[in-house]
C-alpha cells in the first residue's frame, strides 16, 4: 500500500507511529553500543543515537533519514530499510514493523544473492592470511574482508565504510598511531577520489554526512587537501597484540572498476608477524 493512498487519519497515525518507533529504537542504543567514538567533555542532549549517527552508519543521507523519521512521503527501498534495521539492532518482528510503517511490504526470506566479487578474487583475499587484506569500492565501502584484517584493524559486522569507521569508531580512534596525521591523509585521498567521479553525487553526500557527525572530518575537509597513496606504512596499537606495523599496497581490480584491493604485510625488522600470528591463533605465513 502506498502512503499517498491512505486517508488523512491513517496517514497521521502512520507518521506518528514511525516517528515514535524510530526514536525509541535510537534511544535504547548508545554510541558505545555501535562502536562509535564519543567526543569528550560535552554532554549529549539526545538520549541514545542521534539521527545523523544512524544515517551515517546506515549509509543513507541525513536529510533522507530525517524525512523517514518524520513520516514524509519519500521513496524507500528494502536495502535502505534493512540497513537502518541493522544499525538499530532490530529483530525480525521489529524489522517487519519498520517495513509496514514505511509503507512497504516486508520481503519474504530470499536465498543469498550471487556474489558480485569474482571467486578468484575472494580466494586471493582469504589466502592472504595471516596477513590483512580487504576490498573496497569507489565510495570506500567494505566489500570483502579477511580474518586478519578483522582482527588487526577491528572491523566489525556493522562497519560498512572505511571512512565512516575511521572517524566514528571508538576502537579506531584509540588504536591508530598518529591518528591526526592519518586522518589528513585519508580525507585527502577521499577528496582526490571524489574528483575522479565528478558526476557521482554519493561522494558529496558522504562528505556532508561526515561533516555533520565528525568535527575532525569537517575541519580537515575544509582544508581542501589532496593526497595520493598507493603504498605506505600503517601502525596500529592493538589492545591485545600491542603495536603492529604494516606495509600496505593498493591494487586496482580491472574486473570491478573503482574497486581497490588493500594488501598488508608485516614490516621487516618488527615482530608484527609473530604478534599477528598469535592473535589469529597460530596461523603461519
Amino acid at each position: 500500500m502506498e502512503i499517498s493512498r491512505l486517508s488523512a487519519e491513517a496517514r497521521a497515525r502512520r507518521t506518528a507511529g514511525i516517528r515514535e518507533f524510530l526514536r525509541s529504537r535510537r534511544a535504547r542504543l548508545t554510541p558505545a553500543d555501535v562502536g562509535m567514538a564519543v567526543g569528550g567533555g560535552h554532554a549529549r542532549r539526545t538520549p541514545g543515537l542521534r539521527r545523523e549517527e544512524v544515517a551515517v552508519l546506515a549509509g543513507v543521507g541525513v536529510s533522507w533519514y530525517t524525512w523517514l523519521e518524520q513520516g514524509r512521503e519519500i521513496n524507500v527501498s528494502p536495502e535502505v530499510l534493512d540497513a537502518i534495521a541493522r544499525v538499530l539492532r532490530l529483530d525480525a518482528t521489529e524489522r517487519e514493523h519498520l517495513y509496514l510503517l514505511a509503507g512497504a511490504n516486508p520481503p519474504r526470506p530470499a536465498p543469498p544473492a550471487g556474489r558480485r566479487v569474482p571467486d578468484g578474487l575472494l580466494q586471493v583475499i582469504d589466502s592472504w592470511l595471516p596477513r590483512p587484506a580487504y576490498l573496497i569500492d569507489r565510495h570506500w565501502n567494505l566489500v570483502a574482508v579477511n580474518r586478519a584484517a578483522e582482527a588487526a584493524f577491528g572491523f566489525r559486522e556493522h562497519d560498512h565504510n572505511c571512512l565512516v569507521t575511521f572517524f566514528t569508531g571508538a576502537r579506531h580512534r584509540s588504536s591508530v598511531v598518529h591518528w591526526r596525521d592519518s586522518a589528513e591523509v585519508i580525507v585527502g585521498q577521499f577528496r582526490a577520489d571524489a574528483a575522479r567521479y565528478p558526476e557521482d553525487p554519493e561522494f558529496g553526500r558522504i562528505a556532508d554526512d561526515m561533516c555533520a557527525v565528525s568535527p575532525e572530518f569537517a575541519e580537515i575537509w575544509q582544508e581542501h587537501g589532496v593526497r595520493r597513496a598507493a603504498s605506505g606504512t600503517k601502525t596500529v596499537s592493538h589492545p591485545e597484540a600491542g603495536e603492529l606495523v604494516f606495509l600496505h599496497t593498493t591494487l586496482t581490480v580491472p574486473e570491478l572498476p573503482g574497486h581497490r584491493l588493500m594488501l598488508h604485510t608485516p614490516k621487516a625488522g618488527t615482530d608484527t608477524g609473530e604478534r599477528l600470528g598469535a592473535l589469529l591463533g597460530g596461523l603461519v605465513a
